[in-house]
């Protein structure tokens, strides 16, 4: 039986790689790996590459960069063509890409199952395009393979029940995967204290393209360091926001870092106070490693950290400081993206939907 599973990011390829490693256990499951070019240019000497073995692409469809239709429309038309030849019993897709969409309908089209990893997703404003793709991706799907009971709800609200399985986070079994790698350079070099500092990131337009709105979150971060030591690994695109408003004085207190490599930013999350973030990955990715979130952002797809009281959403026009310092509203619940089997469930239940005969 044969699967393609089509990718077209840097975090997709990362999934796929987990998802890989426990489909290669099945071997009467041929799996066809095919790379959009939608963003990840595939490279060799990627940390994760090393470490998880990532597959490499047995297709390269080179749709590169573009408005959304003309990418996702592109990207239809060449993965078609691979479909055709190599005819799947299933496609499985991955987050909410436009290469996420465009594999969907084509699956969809052609009659053939479509799995999606991650599904059930769901944040405002409900016109952002990954909201579009999550959602038309998961009316179109066969498998739906959720990360959170939250999001089997989210699916069972739209009147999706049927082929809805809670198997966890892919991306908690990478930070498993990864926990025994992570490096701690930066934290030393610093001279960090364990607990007694925040990892702050900061990239969202809405957060940065705003010169009052970066002055107001810059003003309040230098107000936290004034009693919590504050690092601030800053994005390329903040950091021009900052030279381009003029606001370099707001950053007094604040230690501003170069970007660093995954290890190492686990490494200073694992041994943080809390986290301050306006990234999606690092607020679920603050969770795994038992810290505190404070969310910039209007709505989260991650609301089950918000519902139970572990992050806290924020708006910039709160006070930061306050929340930053204020008691956790709920404690540590473990299990909510699972238990680090997300993978080993998923390739299961493929293995039972794509060879019953096996089971």
């Amino acid at each position: 039986m044969k699967i393609i599973s089509l990718v077209g990011a840097r975090p997709q390829f990362i999934k796929e790689a987990i998802v890989h490693k426990y489909l290669k256990k099945y071997p009467e499951i041929e799996e066809i790996l095919v790379h959009s070019g939608q963003h990840y240019d595939f490279n060799m000497s990627d940390v994760f590459f090393e470490t998880l073995e990532i597959k490499k692409p047995d297709y390269y469809l080179n749709v590169g960069s573009g408005l959304h239709g003309e990418m996702t429309g592109k990207i239809m038309i060449e993965f078609e063509k691979v479909v055709l030849k190599e005819k799947p019993d299933m496609i499985l897709v991955y987050g909410d890409t436009n290469t996420t969409l465009a594999g969907a309908i084509v699956g969809a089209k052609l009659k053939i199952p479509v799995a999606h990893v991650e599904a059930g997703i769901r944040q405002e404003p409900k016109d952002m395009p990954e909201e579009i793709n999550r959602v038309l991706t998961d009316h179109v799907s066969s498998l739906l393979f959720c990360p959170s009971e939250l999001a089997v709800k989210n699916l069972e609200r739209e009147g999706i029940t049927k082929g809805v399985y809670f198997v966890g986070d892919v991306m908690y079994d990478l930070y498993l995967e990864m926990e025994p790698r992570f490096k701690y350079d930066v934290y030393e070099e610093l001279k960090l204290k364990e607990e007694e500092y925040i990892v702050v990131t900061l990239h969202r337009d809405f957060n940065v393209d705003n010169k009052e709105k970066l002055e107001k979150i810059l003003e309040q971060l230098s107000k936290i360091a004034v009693e919590k030591k504050i690092v601030f690994p800053i994005h390329p695109r903040t950091k021009r926001r900052v030279q381009e408003f003029g606001l370099e004085d707001c950053l007094k207190g604040i230690t501003v870092i170069e970007p660093v490599d995954y290890l190492n930013l686990m490494g200073l999350v694992k041994k943080c106070w809390k986290v301050i973030t306006d990234s999606g990955g690092l607020q679920k990715e603050a969770y795994f490693a038992g810290k505190q979130a404070v969310v910039l952002m209007p709505d989260t797809g991650w609301r089950e950290l918000v519902e139970v009281g572990w992050n806290i959403l924020i708006r910039v026009e709160d006070e930061l400081s306050e929340v930053a310092f204020g008691e956790l509203k709920g404690s540590y619940e473990a299990g909510l993206y699972g238990y680090g089997d997300a993978a080993k469930k998923i390739v299961e239940h493929l293995n039972h939907v794509v060879c019953p005969c096996q089971e």
